[in-house]
């Protein structure tokens, strides 16, 4: 299964909350991202069938090992571009909203040299 860009996001924003409070369900990813319990249920389905999270009896959303290669490679390159474009002087808002858009699209290389540009900075 080929994951798209929404399915990057939710594996990204259950990373993101297991680590804020250690304990992740459909209802805090919808209140994280703004969506609804069926939009999140679904993802939730797709994401499973896919491999990339297990949900436990207790409701818990818990990442694969491919869920969380996938969750921390994201949400890397939402930092470290975000900090980046700080830098560079834009304002956090824009920062963190362009970010979240370029993540998902950037290649390997471009993002490596990026990462390494951004820390003689």
């Amino acid at each position: 299964m080929e994951l798209k860009e929404s399915g990057e996001m939710y594996l990204e924003t259950i990373y993101v909350l297991n680590q804020r409070t250690g304990f992740v369900r459909s209802i805090d990813v919808c209140e994280e991202m703004g969506y609804s319990k069926p939009s999140v249920s679904r993802a939730v389905a797709l994401l499973r069938e896919g491999g990339y999270l297990t949900v436990a009896k207790d409701g818990g959303l818990h990442l694969t090992e491919a869920g969380t290669e996938i969750a921390e490679r994201t949400y890397e390159r939402h930092t470290v571009l975000s900090e980046l474009f700080m830098k560079l002087g834009v304002s956090e808002e824009h920062a963190t909203a362009d970010a979240c858009k370029i993540e998902h699209v950037i290649s390997v290389e471009t993002f490596a040299a990026l990462k390494e540009w951004n820390k003689k900075l």
